[in-house]
């Protein structure tokens, strides 16, 4: 099982690399499904190995220039100490009612998953790609900055889901950030939320170190490379990446019958429209510098 947990970090580490998104989402639930985890530990062990392995992709996207600092900084001032306040709540819940309350907040959150997938995969046809330009935040900005702390940091405190589903979905709607700028943003607030959470989730006694050495294993170099690889993609494969994140870990979550079907081919599905639209960027840039040529 030690070598499969290396490769489900790897696989894990390209998509948050590349994407932001999907880490606590779908490795959550693959460590309950697949590996035979109990969901308090799972979620535990997942919390601190997205801490350690998302600050390996929060450095390099800095040096890239992917982060928004001051943006960063308001979401954490929401989000860090209401990620404790979810461990916490966590803690009791298990204790008063068992392991029941985590499926229902897992289906909750995978419907929410799908519905605004699909959302997000129209709107990167429907609207404008955002220049990248210096973005100043106003004050409507810094308080929806914290009030998606508030509600982020909680959730992922409770079921270690969302710490980059939710606040990408949220930098994708109401910021004018480009999708190399939301990934670089999502990944480096992630990497302090969770080192926050993670501490509570130690002391809580719900991590399994050894598990978590092993998903580290494959998981820093896939995060390394997906890093790499949003600086050469086109803007809008990314956003079709994002939506299709979101919309397959809904999916997950949501468990349908069927559902390993769904996700292996939506998973195709997206990358063969990801293919498209790179190959439309690569003959646009083909056909612009041949004209710059001549």
């Amino acid at each position: 099982m030690d070598w499969k947990l290396s490769l489900a970090g790897l696989l894990i580490g390209l998509l948050v690399g590349v994407t932001g998104m999907g880490g606590g989402s779908l490795m959550t639930p693959l460590l309950v499904l697949v590996f035979g985890f109990t969901p308090s530990i799972a979620i535990g062990t997942d919390i601190v190995h997205g801490a350690i392995f998302k600050s390996f992709g929060a450095v390099q996207h800095r040096r890239l220039g992917h982060v928004h600092a001051r943006l960063t900084a308001w979401m954490l001032l929401g989000s860090a100490p209401f990620s404790l306040m979810g461990v916490a709540v966590s803690w009791w819940l298990k204790q008063k009612y068992g392991e029941g309350y985590e499926e229902t907040a897992k289906a909750i959150l995978g419907i929410a998953l799908v519905i605004c997938g699909f959302a997000f995969l129209v709107k990167a046809y429907l609207h404008s790609v955002p220049e990248d330009k210096p973005f100043i935040l106003q004050r409507r900005d810094r308080m929806i900055a914290v009030a998606t702390g508030v509600v982020g940091g909680f959730v992922v405190g409770l079921t270690s889901v969302g710490s980059g589903t939710l606040f990408g979905l949220v930098m994708l709607i109401a910021f004018p950030l480009t999708a190399a700028k939301i990934v670089g943003t999502d990944i480096f607030h992630a990497a302090v939320l969770l080192t926050v959470a993670g501490a509570g989730q130690l002391v809580a006694g719900h991590v399994d170190l050894g598990a978590t050495g092993w998903l580290l294993i494959g998981s820093v170099p896939g995060v390394l490379i997906g890093g790499r690889l949003t600086v050469k993609l086109p803007d809008r494969a990314l956003r079709v990446a994002l939506a299709s994140t979101l919309t397959l870990a809904g999916v997950k979550l949501l468990d349908p019958p069927g559902s390993d079907l769904i996700v292996l081919a939506g998973a195709a599905l997206a990358a063969a429209v990801a293919l498209v639209q790179a190959g439309r960027w690569l003959a646009g840039r083909s056909a612009a510098s041949a004209v710059d040529a001549s």
